[in-house]
């Protein structure tokens, strides 16, 4: 089961959180078709955060097809977002791992290393574009 975590530094909203960290536990295969999402009083009570909050991003998943709600009986994932290498990502998040320590040992602090990240994600695409 997931397990959701807000930052409130980040400058997006609770519900797109939400969101996000759902499609990203679909593309990772941290969830898979059928299983339950956490319910919106446990959601609550684990963030602290309004119930309209936890159903808006319930609801926009749901509009997306991604899950869907059972009266009674809880939220179910309805498809996945993976895209099938999942065999990939072990050694590829170990080099992430090995990167960040470096990056770590260098002095960069968490913003530093996001930025980092972003900014360089960001460039390569453009290239893999032009």
């Amino acid at each position: 089961m997931i397990e959701f975590h807000l930052d409130g530094r980040s400058g997006v909203s609770p519900y797109q959180q939400v969101v996000q960290q759902v499609k990203n536990a679909l593309r990772l295969g941290l969830l898979r078709e059928g299983d339950q999402l956490p319910t919106v009083k446990d959601v609550v009570g684990q963030l602290a955060i309004n119930p309209n909050t936890v159903l808006k991003a319930y609801r926009e998943l749901e509009h997306e097809g991604l899950v869907a709600a059972r009266p009674g009986r809880g939220t179910f994932v309805t498809r996945t977002l993976t895209d099938h290498s999942l065999a990939a990502h072990g050694p590829l998040r170990q080099d992430l791992r090995r990167w960040l320590a470096k990056a770590r040992r260098a002095g960069l602090d968490d913003d530093s290393i996001e930025a980092l990240f972003l900014t360089t994600f960001r460039a390569a695409a453009q290239e893999d574009i032009a």
